[in-house]
């Protein structure tokens, strides 16, 4: 036992080293040094690497360990991190060697045995991080590019020998290329600066001033959820993260003020999962977007505020119904914190996220930049401020939050590029578009579902980042090729890859919500599409009317966003079946039909959409009033 712990201390500290080289290596390449690209990406992946092999011992989840056993999988984990730095130190040592092979297109022998062992690795620390789903992936996309010439019809191609797939994968279009590249250069930041936030006290600020805002009202524990986890979610962008750490305490508060058990957890669950596709921090597959697409960050952010909008405008209204349907009240006086006091402990948090988005929107830097201010702001305000100050202890444990972050998306995006490697060698990718086009009959409505199909497959086994990734190189272009805007495009997949934490029967947020809640898995799964339906609809109006994506200061913006609103209420009551009071099965009907007219991009259909909702919305809550004042 004494020997056990002397080597967790010293795991403990080799992880501290490589968790402030990390920090020193990326914030340092745009204040102090400039490396070159591939550089840059060989250090990322190496630390990240390292990272995974060390927060994810091999046989951790064995039982009754063997001393034998114990050290065995500790000899293969070192050898395994020695391997990761010989070939990582080879690159960058050998960097001018390195780049002129590649641009011959002919591997060096060592180069070939290097590349061999660089791909064995990713799949090997894909595994440990991510599950079995990805790194198998990978390897069918590598036996694909090898048999290519032995399959008949559209997917066949030449074939390649194993030098070109490793030269590919090896490159800057494989575990070097824009995964790896948008993972070291925007989302280690993001995670650093969500990290500060976090270690700054940003759950428990969040949480009261959600409680403080929403606490009194009907259904206030729900309703404080829904507002708890928008604010954590525009700074983790997990949504696993964001349920475990606001519905620790939102699940067993809606449980005690009469939610049922499945209701609780899917709250909190599609509550986080919006916080992927909630600005200004959306997700580590929002920045692969922003690569991808050429599309600044900034620009994405903006262009996803109104569905997000909408998406939590609806879930809100969800609960409030539903707190209506049951008639649950809201939280004692004595439980509700000032909110004055708790907006005064938040000015540390405001600051910094208001950096970020002046330097970003207002300014135009670029995000690297915005996140280095936005995280000095943090640390700057965190020692300045007496109360709960900051500690260099808290400096570390942000720094070890990022990294651990940091192990699942390096996991995901170094893993993927072998993926995209093959897509670019073999030109899968316009293959498999075609075939999408061809099966949608050259029509955009059927070729949206069978993408979003795809897209909900891939979801239910990887992580968004990777699903994304994905689906961008295989799908994306046969939407485009059909009319769609790239970035309407490129979201509607963002969304449905993110979506796949609430779809079952693989949901990751709602099984981790139903833990908490401690009710069946698949009744909060399915409780969570329901609540979150909006995120299904949503990619559908966008990639049809690229107005709900469109942002400006005229009437067809304020047209849109009375739209976008008609349709988040809509949806809620039409599911419901509840404005002030129960309504009937016409009404319901009824809404369905406003939501069909507003989503389309016509003014008038909109308008009369609109108006319709208005009156009929309007009388049943005047209805409601009448019936109050009878009562009294």
């Amino acid at each position: 036992m004494k020997n056990k712990t002397s080597y967790q201390k010293i795991i403990t500290g080799i992880i501290v080293v490589i968790s402030l080289f990390a920090v020193f290596i990326h914030v340092g390449n745009y204040t102090i040094f400039t490396l070159p690209s591939i550089l840059f990406y060989a250090w990322h992946l190496m630390i990240g690497m390292i990272l995974i092999f060390l927060y994810y011992p091999l046989g951790r989840k064995k039982e009754n360990k063997t001393p034998g056993f114990i050290m065995l999988c500790r000899i293969i984990d070192w050898g395994l991190i020695v391997l990761v730095t010989a070939v990582s130190l080879y690159v960058i040592v050998n960097f001018d060697v390195y780049t002129s092979t590649m641009q011959n297109n002919q591997l060096t022998p060592e180069l070939y045995v290097l590349g061999i062992i660089i791909t064995l690795l990713t799949l090997e620390s894909g595994r440990r991080v991510l599950g079995n789903i990805l790194p198998i992936i990978a390897i069918i996309a590598i036996a694909y590019a090898y048999f290519g010439d032995k399959i008949p019809g559209l997917f066949g191609h030449r074939g390649y020998n194993m030098q070109r797939i490793t030269l590919a994968i090896f490159s800057d279009r494989g575990v070097y290329g824009t995964p790896i590249g948008t993972s070291a250069t925007n989302v280690y930041l993001f995670l650093l600066f969500a990290a500060y936030l976090a270690v700054s006290g940003a759950d428990q600020i969040f949480q009261d001033i959600a409680i403080a805002a929403a606490g009194r009202k009907r259904g206030g524990p729900a309703k404080m959820a829904v507002i708890a986890s928008a604010f954590f979610g525009t700074i983790s962008g997990s949504c696993v993260a964001n349920v475990v750490s606001t519905g620790a305490f939102t699940i067993p508060l809606m449980k005690k003020n009469g939610y049922q058990a499945k209701f609780a957890g899917a709250v909190e669950a599609v509550a986080s999962t919006g916080g992927q596709i909630m600005p200004p921090i959306m997700g580590a597959a929002a920045f692969v977007l922003a690569d991808v697409t050429g599309i600044s960050y900034a620009e994405v952010c903006i262009a996803a505020v109104l569905p997000a909008v909408m998406y939590y405008v609806c879930l809100f209204k969800m609960v409030d119904l539903e707190s209506v349907k049951y008639d649950l009240k809201g939280l004692p006086e004595d439980q509700i914190p000032d909110m004055k006091e708790s907006l005064a402990r938040g000015m540390k948090l405001f600051i910094p996220v208001a950096v970020l988005l002046i330097m970003m929107i207002g300014l135009k830097t670029t995000p690297m930049k915005a996140a280095i201010w936005a995280i000095a702001a943090i640390l700057i305000l965190g020692f300045l401020v007496k109360k709960e100050r900051m500690t260099i202890q808290d400096v570390v444990d942000g720094a070890l939050s990022a990294g651990k972050s940091l192990c699942s998306v390096v996991g995901a995006c170094a893993t993927a590029g072998i993926v995209v490697a093959i897509f670019s060698l073999t030109g899968l990718g316009l293959k498999f578009s075609n075939f999408i086009v061809q099966l949608g009959n050259n029509a955009l409505i059927p070729s949206l579902i069978l993408s979003m199909l795809v897209c909900a497959v891939l979801g239910m086994g990887l992580p968004t980042t990777a699903a994304y990734i994905v689906c961008a190189t295989a799908i994306a272009p046969a939407l485009t090729g059909l009319g769609v805007p790239t970035l309407a495009a490129h979201l509607f997949l963002l969304y449905f890859a993110s979506l796949s934490a609430i779809t079952p029967p693989v949901a990751v947020a709602s099984y981790a919500a139903a833990g908490i809640a401690e009710e069946n898995p698949m009744k909060v799964g399915f409780t969570a599409v329901k609540l979150g339906i909006t995120g299904f609809i949503l990619p559908f109006a966008f990639a049809l009317n690229p107005d709900y994506i469109t942002f400006g200061f005229n009437l067809q913006t304020l047209m849109t966003w009375l739209s976008g609103m008609v349709i988040a209420y809509a949806l809620a009551v039409s599911f419901q079946g509840y404005v002030e009071g129960k309504i009937s099965v016409i009404e319901r009907f009824l809404y369905v039909v406003m939501i069909a007219l507003v989503i389309v991009p016509y003014f008038w259909s909109s308008l009369v959409g609109i108006v319709l909702f208005v009156l009929a919305y309007g009388y049943r809550e005047l209805q409601a009033k009448k019936q109050v004042k009878a009562a009294a």
